[in-house]
């Protein structure tokens, strides 16, 4: 199999920006071919990958310290408790039957004062919606409908999975945008940029194709307050 058709893209990128701390050691859950790994490895910080496919590995290997080969459902038996500065968790638990468990591991070795990072997509985007209205359910081989989806999320489902697996979430970021179409080539790029982040802030679970969340360890089970500009459902 070509590796293209395997989890091989440019990384993503907004979810790294906006990690703000000094680069240590960080295990990238499901590290696919190493796009994350070779942005984080550029950036300073010490990558640990873990995948179930060996051809994936053998890609990850050239940005990685050391990339595991092991299957994700069955937790991070080879992390120690608190061993990693970050644990990055990139469209990947929509891929298990049981997320909770693996946000459960990524809070037992990630540092006290670490983070994990998330990034979920959401299944209510206006461009999924209409495909539903239309009566579509037809998986892709990528995407939000990709055939290895067990799990589908929104952005408020996706806040909950997380503070629900003893994590604060500390960052909250829905990420997408308003259909401009041939607009956005006429409108300048600030004027775009601007009416995007608002709109998605006011409408996430419309607008945005992925959650991007930033979380610490919990110190009770309340977890925090909700970080989000507007707290309703659409």
């Amino acid at each position: 199999m070509a590796l293209d058709l395997l989890y091989r893209n440019a990384g993503n990128t907004t979810l790294l920006d906006l990690i703000c701390k000094e680069p240590g050691r960080v295990l990238d859950c499901g590290c696919g071919a190493g796009d994350n790994a070779r942005l984080l490895t550029g950036r300073g910080w010490k990558v640990t990958g873990i995948t179930i496919d060996p051809v994936e590995r053998t890609a990850a290997e050239e940005f990685c310290e050391v990339v595991h080969l092991s299957d994700l459902k069955v937790g991070l038996p080879f992390a120690g408790d608190g061993s990693y500065d970050l644990v990055l968790l990139s469209h990947v638990l929509e891929h298990l039957a049981d997320p909770t468990h693996l946000l459960e591991e990524a809070r037992r070795v990630v540092a006290d004062d670490g983070l994990v990072a998330v990034a979920l997509p959401n299944v209510l985007h206006y461009s999924q919606r209409v495909k539903f209205l239309r009566g579509e359910f037809e998986y892709t081989q990528t995407g939000v409908m990709d055939a290895t989806h067990l799990r589908f999320f929104t952005f408020d489902s996706a806040l909950r999975l997380v503070r629900g697996s003893g994590l604060d979430v500390v960052t909250a970021m829905p990420d997408g945008g308003l259909p401009w179409w041939r607009l956005r080539n006429v409108l300048s790029p600030n004027t775009t940029g601007s009416l995007d982040r608002w709109a998605t802030r006011l409408r996430p679970n419309l607008l945005c194709w992925q959650t991007l969340l930033l979380a610490r360890p919990a110190s009770g089970r309340a977890g925090g307050s909700d970080p989000r500009a507007a707290g309703r459902s659409h």
